[in-house]
């Protein structure tokens, strides 16, 4: 009886165990300051503000000012990757960025350029 109590005991700690690894965290919400290097007009550095709106991605892209230049028409989540569509000087763009660690994203825009980014920590 005691080896029995003991294997179920293991079973359900494993069940639960499992399912709390399933549980993941929103990962790119926030802040991201994010460098697109070799453009025709060399590196660009823009900052992406994510937020989750009725379960969904949206968000805008600021300068390094802070100053918002657009507002990401679409965000499209697949797997551990991100695609957010948006304009700049009169082009329209996707940037896809995927995790690399806890605060930082590598990735494209359009494919041709390559793009790296760093979450920004807000200090409250």
């Amino acid at each position: 009886m005691r080896k029995l109590t003991f294997i179920f005991t293991l079973a359900t700690a494993l069940c639960f165990g499992l399912n709390a690894k399933a549980q993941t965290t929103d990962y790119f919400p926030g802040k991201w300051n994010v460098v697109i290097m070799g453009t025709p007009n060399g590196d660009a550095k823009l900052t992406f503000v994510l937020e989750r709106k009725d379960g969904k991605l949206a968000g805008v892209v600021q300068d390094t000012t802070g100053k918002e230049m657009t507002k990401i028409s679409q965000i499209d989540e697949k797997d551990k990757t991100i695609t957010a569509a948006f304009t700049i000087q009169s082009y329209d763009v996707s940037l896809t960025m995927e995790p690399v660690d806890d605060d930082h994203v590598k990735g494209s825009l359009m494919g041709m350029f390559e793009a790296k980014g760093i979450r920004v920590k807000e200090n409250h």
